[in-house]
């Protein structure tokens, strides 16, 4: 019998009490209905609580009562990727064939290596497919692509691969037109919705920066023995709205943003919004530039880290970016903070020697 691994937290969330006993195998039985706890829990990981955990056990599910006809739908371990497929394949009867991502979404781990060939092929022999098909046919998600060869595949299992929609909603329609996309289901796109789905990780990624804003926003009008609240106002705007310009207008505004390259895209709207608040604040010339640099470093380096959860980029790109992005940010920061010492020093002595 095929094992049920026991100290896989996520199988029991997602998997039901019902299997399917065949070929002396127990193929187990899943549904096309979230529960409240998968909800919940695709929440959490939206917010980087338990992301890294958030998985199912790769192998063999059976989703309704699938037959040797029914079709095969291949998808990664991170279970918010088996939750988006499974959710729409209602009324279907179906197989599904969960490769070992180590927790990683469909295509970032075919960028990767991990949703790949060798994978598919292991993963095949391991569940023993042939046994409860008679077809040999694979439906694959199409951001998938890249990290598969087909002729591989077919060459060393006997199946034939066949990339699906872009989107798993559009998969009924796609098995009812005989596996045949038009090209709205080729598309892929990247809305408002999808942008604005990723940025609370990046929220909660900022954390450590956010304490350092407070902490910063505090200590300065101490120093300058002002402490009314729009001074405090004030100082919160310079250190920690960045963070939130990064992480929410960014997203929001990506399409829109001049240049390819996401850091270049961030150190516009990095330029944007430093000018204005320096002009609104009325900062001196000396304060402006420190600002515009590290302010403006900051929210080009939260954008870059969007290429990883964008369709807008592949790896090559988002280590391309990286490798020519982060130094020049890196100086920077450094340059902005000299200035920033050189400016607050005179003031920090003040505070101290009266």
């Amino acid at each position: 019998m095929m094992p049920l691994s026991d100290g896989s937290v996520s199988f029991r969330r997602v998997v039901s009490n019902s299997a399917i006993a065949t070929k002396k195998r127990v193929v187990p039985v899943v549904s096309a209905k979230l529960e409240l706890k998968d909800i919940i829990g695709a929440w959490k990981v939206r917010w980087g609580i338990g992301r890294s955990k958030y998985r199912v056990d790769p192998g063999l599910y059976a989703l309704g009562a699938p037959s040797t006809e029914s079709p095969v739908m291949v998808t990664a371990n991170y279970k918010l990727s088996f939750d988006a497929l499974r959710k729409e394949l209602g009324g279907i009867d179906t197989w599904i064939l969960v490769l070992d991502t180590k927790g990683v979404n469909v295509w970032c781990a075919a960028g990767k290596g991990t949703f790949g060939t060798e994978e598919l092929i292991s993963r095949l022999g391991m569940t023993e497919l042939k046994k409860y098909v008679t077809h040999r046919t694979l439906i694959l998600p199409q951001l998938g692509a890249v990290g598969l060869a087909a002729h591989e595949v077919a060459k060393a299992s006997g199946f034939r691969v066949v990339y699906g929609p872009v989107r798993a909603s559009d998969i009924p329609a796609f098995l009812a037109a005989g596996m045949k996309k038009d090209p709205s289901m080729r598309r892929v796109r990247f809305g408002l919705y999808d942008r604005m789905a990723i940025a609370p990780l990046e929220l909660s990624q900022a954390w450590p920066y956010v304490a350092v804003a407070l902490g910063l926003s505090v200590l300065l009008p101490l120093l300058e023995r002002n402490l009314d609240m729009g001074n405090f106002g004030r100082h919160l705007l310079v250190f920690a709205a960045p963070l939130v310009v990064g992480t929410l207008v960014f997203p929001a505004l990506l399409p829109y943003l001049p240049f390819r390259a996401f850091v270049a895209k961030g150190a516009v709207l990095g330029f944007a919004w430093t000018t204005v608040l320096g002009l609104v604040l009325g900062m001196g010339l000396l304060e402006a530039i420190a600002f515009f640099l590290v302010a403006g470093s900051v929210i080009a380096f939260i954008a870059m880290n969007y290429t990883g959860s964008s369709t807008y980029t592949g790896l090559a790109g988002a280590k391309l970016e990286v490798k020519f992005g982060l130094p020049i940010l890196i100086v920077a920061v450094v340059v902005g903070a000299a200035l920033a010492v050189f400016r607050f020093v005179p003031l920090f002595l003040r505070g101290i020697l009266s």
